[in-house]
């Protein structure tokens, strides 16, 4: 019989326990983002077709997005249905918080990561002006209509790229063998260039490298959802705030004095959560990934 799923883990991420994908297959699954990006685009297309293209940049995201990693998650879904009785697996959400436990792991990466925005911010300020296009899209994404872009931005964007960057990405090079330093920048190196502009890039591949150091630490896919949620809700609330909204850069509303304050608090902050985190005692040298076995393993050992 197959294997009881354990409380603690979605059933949803179970479905990919028995896929763990190497380099080759990283990029199969790359190519289904593609397929799934050319549907969204058609969907898109569609609505500006039948509703203008004001209604589809407001209406269409909350359908194109999501279809643009089901033929990835649909793909790789069935190849861990297939592996399930020839290979272990390994699986997408582990709970290993160490002695601060899930609560205190919560609340001290949600710090760390809003810590991380902030002082990005000051790397971000010294690149090239944004373009005008991709100012007005990136604005459009967080001071438009509140409830279609938390779907779109809080809800959809922590889950589906938090499964494909740390549950596929990052699992599959650190159950590799990849070290785990390289598996994690990788991973933080991906997530930057699924965001396709130098602007979202820089402060992504920074904030993807902590998600990937904490999932390391943790093995927690939860957590990093919850990270990468509170990031996005963050921004979401400054660009819905009159006050905030039409701000490009911290540097722009905050006295040089308070900012520097700010920054260098951040990056305390920052060290002290790495710190802590790094005292969580890992189960491998793969971090606090699960393996499990498969379930011909499962039924060998019955009498």
């Amino acid at each position: 019989m197959p294997r009881k799923t354990h409380g603690r883990n979605f059933r949803l991420f179970d479905n990919y326990t028995f896929y763990v994908p190497g380099v080759a297959e990283l990029l199969i699954l790359v190519l289904w983002l593609v397929v799934g990006a050319v549907a969204g685009n058609l969907v898109t297309f569609a609505f500006s077709a039948f509703l203008g293209p004001e209604a589809a940049v407001e209406y269409s995201t909350v359908v194109a997005y999501p279809l643009m990693f089901i033929p990835a998650m649909v793909w790789a879904s069935a190849r861990s249905s297939r592996g399930r009785y020839v290979r272990s697996g390994v699986r997408l959400d582990s709970s290993n918080f160490g002695r601060s436990g899930w609560l205190g792991c919560s609340l001290m990466v949600m710090a760390a990561t809003l810590a991380a925005a902030f002082c990005m911010d000051l790397f971000n300020s010294m690149l090239p002006p944004m373009p005008k296009w991709l100012e007005d899209t990136l604005k459009g994404m967080t001071g438009g209509n509140f409830w279609l872009n938390f779907i779109c931005v809080s809800v959809f964007a922590p889950f589906f790229e938090e499964w494909l960057c740390r549950g596929m990405v990052l699992r599959g090079l650190l159950s590799n063998k990849v070290r785990p330093f390289w598996a994690i920048v990788i991973s933080g190196a991906f997530f930057a260039l699924i965001h396709l502009n130098l602007w979202q890039a820089l402060p992504a591949f920074v904030l993807g490298c902590l998600f990937g150091y904490v999932y390391y630490r943790t093995g927690s896919l939860k957590l990093t959802m919850l990270m990468h949620f509170t990031n996005n809700t963050f921004a979401l609330l400054c660009g819905q705030s009159e006050s905030l909204k039409d701000m490009n850069y911290w540097t722009e509303v905050l006295p040089p004095v308070q900012y520097g304050v700010i920054f260098a608090a951040g990056i305390l902050l920052l060290a002290l959560v790495i710190l802590e985190l790094s005292r969580i005692p890992a189960k491998s040298a793969e971090g606090s990934l699960e393996t499990v076995p498969s379930d011909f393993d499962d039924r060998s050992q019955l009498c």
